[in-house]
Parts: structure tokens; C-alpha cells; sequence
């Protein structure tokens, strides 16, 4: 339950700080997490992978108390795209720490900054949002070192990027309007916490 002894629960902390999350509220999910409360709940992560409609590859990160239940609703939710085994598109995937930042100082440079804090890779968007890309195991220690180098992190986590991403614009207006559904519909799922697809942007 302590922050500073585990990595995960530290990046959660601030992402529940950034939304102004009450406190209380906080403290109570942490001891009901850690088995503090006296309530028997143990939550499992589950990992489906398959394709929307369209073969759209998709990867959806689930954290349930009841495998089962998910299992179902997984099998329901799929039914307009196509369920695979474990690595059916895993292989499309790479699994990667995410790091959105943006600069705290004028000037920062993004591919400095990467390579001072260790990340593997940035992406530059629009908005003056930086992505860095760090390998699983060095999260914690990219995120920790991006203030130093002009960076306010504002979430970090591990997810999945596509490596051979399809572009919005090879699928009809129609098609990719029942990609956008199959992803919300997985999405508003109470167990589903990421799904990440093989589209561009």
C-alpha cells in the first residue's frame, strides 16, 4: 500500500491526483486494494486479444473480479469483430511504458530530454504534448527523470503500440464508423481498462 515501495500504485497516485480525486477517496481504494479493509476482493488482470470488424487488430487490457464474467462479456462483445487465442496479435503489438509530458519550460527539447531520461523513443503531437517511449522496466525511472530535463509528466502506464498501425482513410466512412463502435462498446465495459487498436492516430 505504500507508494514509494511500489512503482505502479505511485504512477496511479498521481494520475488520481491530476483528476483531483479526493483524498479520502484515494486512501480508501489503496486499503481496499491492499486487503486493509477486511474485504475479501481480489481483482486478476486478463488480456484479450482479437479483431474488430474490418480486421482492425485489438489488444483490451481488462482488471476484473470475476474472470469468467469477463470471459463472457468478452466473447458477447466480440461477436461483430472476431475473438483470437493469446498471440493472435500480440505479435502486431509492441508492449511499451508511455509517458505523455508536456514542457514546464520554454525551449525543452523533446529529443534531449528522451535521451537524458532514457527513453527509447518520443512522438511529438499537435498539442504540445510529448509521447516518450520507454521499455517496460524503466517507466518508473523515465518518469521520475523527465522533470529534471523541462517535463511536467502527465500520465504514465504500459500499453500496447501497433507496429503496423492501418490508416483511417483505407477503410470506407461506414467501416470505419463500425470500427469506432466495436472500440466504445469495449471500452464502456466496467472490467475493460485499455483497448488499444491497430489504427493511425
Amino acid at each position: 500500500p505504500d507508494p514509494a515501495a511500489n512503482a505502479r500504485l505511485r504512477l496511479v497516485v498521481e494520475q488520481a491526483r491530476k483528476v483531483s480525486m479526493p483524498k479520502e477517496t484515494l486512501e480508501r481504494a489503496i486499503k481496499k486494494g491492499a486487503g486493509l479493509t477486511g474485504e475479501a476482493v481480489h481483482f486478476e488482470h486478463a488480456l484479450y486479444e482479437g479483431f474488430a470488424p474490418h480486421h482492425v487488430p485489438v489488444m483490451v487490457e481488462c482488471l476484473t473480479d470475476n474472470v469468467n464474467r469477463a470471459a463472457s462479456e468478452m466473447r458477447v462483445l466480440f461477436r461483430k469483430g472476431q475473438l483470437g487465442a493469446s498471440g493472435a496479435v500480440a505479435w502486431d503489438f509492441d508492449h511499451l511504458g508511455m509517458i505523455e509530458a508536456e514542457p514546464a519550460t520554454a525551449g525543452a527539447d523533446p529529443e534531449l530530454a528522451a535521451i537524458e531520461a532514457g527513453a527509447q523513443d518520443f512522438e511529438a503531437a499537435d498539442d504540445g504534448v510529448t509521447l516518450f517511449l520507454t521499455d517496460p522496466t524503466d517507466l518508473d525511472l523515465v518518469s521520475r527523470a523527465l522533470p529534471a530535463q523541462g517535463y511536467t509528466v502527465l500520465s504514465a502506464k504500459l500499453g500496447y503500440k501497433p507496429k503496423n498501425p492501418i490508416a483511417p482513410s483505407s477503410l470506407s466512412a461506414e467501416h470505419l464508423a463500425e470500427v469506432e463502435a466495436f472500440l466504445a462498446a469495449l471500452d464502456a465495459n466496467e472490467d475493460v481498462q485499455h483497448v488499444y487498436a491497430g489504427l493511425q492516430g
